[in-house]
């Protein structure tokens, strides 16, 4: 059996097929496994810094189970929401009029995109509320809000109610002490995993698979009776001929491109800033000497370039990340300015602080662009209108011999997220050993 991809799905999915008997190898593109989770430290501060995943939403046993079996401490994200508007910071108060506006989503009309529904919808909601559910829509999902289905939004709202999904957590240690369970649990299964090969071609009939691939500088030919996919869903929408795409012989059936087509790949930009000091500490809101932003976890605006930042609250670190997904995100990669100077000129103009104050602030920044990584072309999955049954569709095995696993595969409804991944990597574990050809030799 082969596992194309070494990011949460595949390294989970490898694991339980090897423990289950079968002989599995894992082909990644990259130099690292992980995928989209990608932890570096932080050298001065010993913080982890995550250019990938960060929070673990909700109360999922995929993700804390192992953690705490592990006796790896776990904080929940705690601290004050500030917002910035017309140049005032103040407490946000748009939280309750937004969820109002999200809980008349439903299923029983016809599916449309976000923006469609908030045209036509609540009309007691004010023009504010209505800004900050178009915001939070782009922002937490990634997803353009003139595409993403509201279909789709409900079920992952109700997967959230199951999970307590309005709560954040991080481990100590970011996700890399979790990905090295994956790898321990993958070495301890005798998985064999081939970094720096990338597959080019996918050649397939009925039980009986070939791939073609780069490893190194080295063309290589690999045989199985099956493969499993969990590359990114922006890798398998690329075009033939651009670097990191995958060509299926013969190409995938209709049902399976429709549901890779059904579906967008989010853009996001995040800057991770690391400054000398906590000087939001320092800053009194409105000039109020006995209110400050020490307790600062999100910062939210309506800026076009970085609308959302965090801090490490609960954990005193002098870290702040800005996100900007979607449409900010799309700015960002038209513009000429660096992106580490948009992100510092935001920060600065939201905290009544001037860039070169800012500048001297900032001990290092960290960036990474997922949308030119060949091998993600984004950031993380969401279904467009009229598509909310994608993420099955593209879950569904083709001919007991091509299975596919990873978040943009996920029918639990967490499609986006880590523990999402790794429930996919088990349904598609489940489809493959009950097909009738598991085998030790495959």
């Amino acid at each position: 059996m082969i596992v194309i991809g070494a990011g949460a799905a595949g390294l989970s999915a490898a694991a339980e097929l090897a423990e289950n008997g079968l002989s599995v190898s894992i082909l990644e593109a990259r130099e690292r496994v992980g995928g989209r989770i990608y932890t570096l430290k932080d050298v001065a501060q010993q913080f982890p810094i995550e250019l990938g995943a960060e929070f673990i939403h909700g109360r999922v046993p995929e993700i804390l189970d192992p953690l705490r079996q592990n006796k790896i401490p776990v904080s929940e994200v705690d601290g004050d929401n500030w917002c910035s508007e017309n140049g005032r910071l103040s407490s946000c108060d748009f939280f309750p009029e937004v969820d109002e506006i999200l809980q008349q989503m439903t299923r029983d009309e016809p599916d449309e995109s976000f923006a469609s529904f908030l045209r036509r919808c609540c009309p007691n909601a004010s023009p504010s509320a209505k800004k900050h559910a178009l915001s939070y829509v782009a922002g937490f999902n990634a997803a353009d809000p003139a595409q993403v289905s509201v279909h789709w939004l409900v079920r992952q709202m109700k997967a959230e109610d199951k999970i307590e999904g309005d709560r954040a957590f991080r481990a100590r240690g970011g996700y890399q002490p979790f990905l090295e369970l994956l790898q321990q649990r993958v070495a301890k299964a005798g998985v064999s995993v081939r970094k720096n090969t990338v597959v080019r071609c996918v050649t397939w009939r009925s039980g009986n698979v070939s791939i073609e691939a780069i490893s190194g500088e080295r063309a290589i030919s690999l045989h199985a009776g099956r493969v499993l996919v969990t590359v990114p869903l922006g890798v398998l929408q690329a075009q033939p001929g651009e670097q990191g795409a995958i060509e299926f012989s013969p190409p995938l059936p209709k049902e399976k491109l429709d549901s890779i087509a059904g579906m967008g790949m989010g853009k996001v930009f995040r800057a991770v800033l690391h400054f000398r000091d906590r000087f939001w500490d320092r800053i009194h809101p409105g000039g109020n000497r006995h209110k400050n932003l020490d307790r600062m976890s999100f910062l939210f605006s309506q800026d076009k370039w970085f609308p959302t930042w965090w801090t490490a609250m609960p954990d005193q670190f002098p870290i702040i990340t800005g996100w900007a997904p979607s449409q900010s995100a799309e700015k960002l990669e038209s513009d000429s300015l660096p992106v580490v100077t948009h992100a510092l000129q935001t920060l600065g103009g939201l905290l009544g602080v001037g860039i070169s104050e800012m500048e001297r602030f900032l001990e290092i920044a960290y960036f990474h662009d997922w949308q030119a990584d060949p091998y993600s072309r984004g950031a993380y999955s969401y279904v467009k209108a009229g598509a909310a049954d994608a993420p099955e569709m593209l879950s569904r095995p083709v001919d007991d011999t091509l299975f596919f696993a990873g978040e943009a595969a996920d029918i639990t409804g967490n499609n986006g997220t880590v523990h999402g991944a790794i429930a996919s990597a088990r349904h598609a574990v489940a489809e493959i050993t009950k097909s009738g050809r598991a085998s030790a030799a495959d």
